[in-house]
């Protein structure tokens, strides 16, 4: 079995974050560990200095709080049921694992699920009589404290279960999201790799393909060095974390290799470097938060929904995440290239802006509101400076300005739309 990298444990780490179960387990056994662990308080001597207290007074916490727990527990999950259907109807599916990853909602199931074990196990020990004076105090004291989490975690949860699933929750967590995405990725801009030749000939080296049909997740660039480094060789990175791959895809081209290079290391380690899945995830790929933000603006401009204020809302959302992208940082807080022997291509702001205005400008070029926002928008990333935004803010300018006079049938819009836009193309 090959040994997980530092990178590769992260990703596995960030995954496992995700999943529902992972944190109600450990607070499952941790309920468990600390019931057994108030039977030591029998050994310490200090039976005839802690205050007595009575097993049916013991017993009548317990069964308050096992009986009360479960319904609790019970309710917060057909909570977060509705919240998560909500978010898919809503808002867009690909927000669901950013909702399912709240710190707030997991916490809150996992306190619940844990004092309902701990309350059981505690009231089956108590009833069996395997505490003297000292253990049923400790047993007393950590039912009071679990009480105290309970009461503590339920009133944080019920403020955030009441906005949990909204459209403007999830579009804050997508925020987030990209936000984090497009950060690393700025400090980072080939992932601690060299930059792919822009003069490079695409057919140039060995293509690795893919074994699998999916959606790149994550590259273990650590990985690829040291395979790249045994080898002799360089590899040039073809997909990156986003990229849809299929079995005639390269993943990468190994350039230069030495000798019988088919006797010293075969391809599918190569290819193992990369995770693929059927699903996109937001923590490598920053063009997935700027597409879901624009899946939700989308959804809100349909027929059935027709909430062009959700449209506007991500407009500005877009614009922020925009700003931060193109905002200039220090030499020092770049990171320092540290896979010499691997190539990476960088994003393009051309690819991002596509994700993130193409589908809102088609479905609400007909809607006045909208287009005079994507049009000040456009305007406002213009005015950077920076030159690859603003050549694809004047590009996205026009094209939305196009469809716009092609949707609207009343002149006064169109030309409310095309005052915005000449004012803008004008000033930038």
């Amino acid at each position: 079995m090959e040994a997980l990298t530092l990178d590769s444990l992260h990703f596995v780490f960030s995954r496992i974050k995700e999943r529902l179960w992972v944190k109600p387990l450990v607070l499952c056994v941790l309920s468990i560990g600390g019931t057994f662990i108030a039977r030591l308080a029998d050994d310490t001597g200090l039976s005839s200095v802690l205050p007595r207290v009575t097993l049916k007074s013991v017993e009548s916490l317990l069964s308050i709080m096992a009986s009360s727990m479960l319904v609790i527990a019970t309710f917060a999950v057909g909570s977060m049921v509705a919240a998560y259907t909500s978010a898919s109807t809503r808002a867009t599916p690909r927000s669901i694992p950013l909702v399912i990853a709240d710190d707030v909602t997991q916490n809150a199931l996992s306190a619940f699920i844990g004092a309902f074990i701990f309350s059981i196990v505690s009231l089956i020990t108590i009833q069996n009589h395997l505490f003297d004076s000292a253990g049923r105090f400790a047993i007393f004291a950590l039912t009071l404290l679990v009480f105290a989490i309970v009461i503590i975690t339920f009133v944080r949860w019920v403020d955030r279960i009441a906005r949990l699933g909204r459209v403007v929750n999830t579009i804050q967590q997508v925020e987030k999201a990209a936000h984090g995405a497009l950060d690393r990725r700025r400090h980072a801009p080939t992932l601690g790799a060299l930059t792919v030749s822009l003069n490079q000939p695409e057919n140039k080296g060995i293509p690795v393909c893919a074994s699998t049909v999916g959606y790149v997740q994550h590259i273990d660039l650590e990985k690829l060095q040291t395979c790249a480094k045994e080898l002799n060789c360089h590899v040039k990175v073809m997909a990156l974390p986003g990229t849809f791959v299929t079995a005639h895809r390269p993943l990468l081209r190994i350039e230069e290799p030495t000798g019988q290079w088919e006797t010293l290391i075969k391809p599918e380690v190569f290819s193992s470097a990369f995770k693929i899945s059927s699903n996109r995830s937001f923590e490598d790929d920053p063009r997935f938060g700027l597409l879901a933000l624009s899946e939700i603006a989308d959804k809100a401009l349909s027929p059935g929904i027709n909430d062009p204020g959700t449209a506007i809302n991500v407009i500005g959302t877009l614009v922020r995440l925009f700003t931060l992208w193109q905002s200039p940082l220090e030499q020092d807080q770049m990171l320092p290239i540290t896979y010499d022997r691997v190539s990476v291509p960088e994003l393009t702001t051309q690819d991002m802006f596509d994700d993130a205005f193409t589908a809102i400008a088609r479905d609400g070029a007909g809607i006045v509101e909208v287009s005079i926002r994507l049009q000040k928008a456009f305007f406002a990333l213009a005015e950077t400076g920076n030159q690859s935004l603003v050549a694809a803010a004047k590009k996205h300018s026009r094209m939305a300005l196009a469809r716009s006079e092609y949707a609207m049938s009343l002149q006064d819009d169109i030309d409310a739309v095309r005052k915005t836009a000449e004012f803008s193309a004008t000033r930038s």
